[in-house]
């Protein structure tokens, strides 16, 4: 089965082709993915309408990339898959048009892809793993554990009640000056800091759910800088280690309560796994390492640029959909908000935005 995979949900605009075996696995013919960051840097983060544009500006050379590098012609393709959402929605419309165009010229099938399902299926495509498996979803606008049971299956068992992980380093990193994108400057500067000068909160620490707050420790960085008469790299690089380290703690704490929520509910899972921008940061890496030694079970993370936005986790999705049949007609609608548990409530401050991951 061959699939094209379409992503635009932000500010990376991505093509890939993907092939899945009879057997489950699967193999990236291709991925292409063109960023942003130069569009929105001087903004200080992502301006809709901008990527809106440049996504209509590159779009069809890149998905026509995807299919040379991929080695294919339109009409071998199995099925057109597209990220329909969670998104900013000009960038959304753009890409599900397109595939929806893709598909009726070539008579193909379309699958409206959930981002966020890209992002949970995406550890089937790189260790071929079985359900079911512990999530830990954390992006720019999005902190989750999920528990993940089949394709189209997700219990969210716990969720950030205001900031997003990767949206509390963007903001870090704004208040402290840094450049965008934001997270990964802020890692840089933590590499660097010494992570014991400033005493952080450690949000929800030792609560029996298994929520997420950033909210109040992003406040107590700008309490702590602001106090200092003079910001000098190394105040900044301090501050970056003693904010990254509480984000550890409480990831920690929070993904070890997760697992036990998982386990009460659906058994022991096959895996941790981790997904989104953030769980590129090299620091969370070791930090879920150590919990899912403790709690007995492996981890699992798809390579760095698999975390982050792409065009082959899309396809994908697409794939594992169409393996069961599941397809969309062209009323496909693009969506800004599409939760990821069907039965979970939006939390406060929900959408996606860009934090740098």
């Amino acid at each position: 089965m061959l699939v094209l995979g379409i992503e635009t949900t932000c500010d990376e605009t991505a093509a890939a082709v993907i092939e899945r075996a009879p057997g489950g696995s699967g193999k990236i013919l291709s991925n292409i993915v063109r960023s942003q960051v130069e569009e929105h840097a001087r903004f200080g983060g992502v301006v809709p309408e901008i990527a809106a544009r440049a996504h209509v500006d590159v779009l069809d050379g890149i998905i026509d990339r995807a299919m040379h590098e991929a080695g294919i012609d339109y009409a071998q393709l199995d099925g057109v898959a597209a990220a329909a959402g969670p998104g900013l929605i000009g960038g959304v419309i753009v890409g599900l048009t397109t595939a929806k165009a893709i598909a009726m010229v070539h008579d193909t099938p379309l699958v409206a892809v959930n981002h966020l399902e890209a992002h949970a299926l995406t550890p089937r495509l790189t260790d071929g793993i079985d359900f079911p498996y512990c999530l830990f979803l954390a992006s720019g606008g999005h902190t989750q554990i999920v528990a993940v049971t089949g394709v189209g299956q997700y219990v969210r068992l716990g969720t950030t009640v205001d900031d997003a992980i990767g949206e509390a380093f963007d903001k870090v990193a704004k208040m402290l000056g840094l450049p965008y994108p934001g997270g990964p400057q802020v890692e840089r500067a933590a590499a660097s800091g010494d992570a014991a000068r400033f005493a952080f909160p450690r949000p929800m620490q030792g609560r029996p759910d298994a929520n997420f707050s950033l909210s109040g420790l992003k406040t107590a960085v700008r309490t702590e800088a602001s106090r200092l008469p003079e910001i000098a790299p190394q105040d900044i690089s301090d501050l970056c280690a003693s904010f990254q380290a509480a984000v550890l703690d409480s990831t920690a704490d929070r993904l070890s309560v997760g697992l036990k929520l998982f386990r009460e509910q659906f058994g022991a899972p096959c895996a941790l796994v981790a997904a989104g921008g953030v769980a590129a940061n090299q620091a969370i890496r070791g930090a879920l390492h150590d919990v899912a030694r403790q709690a007995g079970t492996q981890l699992i993370m798809p390579p760095p640029a698999l975390c982050t936005d792409n065009g082959a986790m899309i396809a994908w999705a697409g794939a594992e959909r169409l393996a069961l049949g599941l397809t969309d007609t062209m009323e496909a609608q693009p969506r800004a908000r599409w939760l990821l548990d069907a039965n979970a409530t939006a939390p406060a401050g929900y959408g996606k935005t860009r934090a740098g991951y």
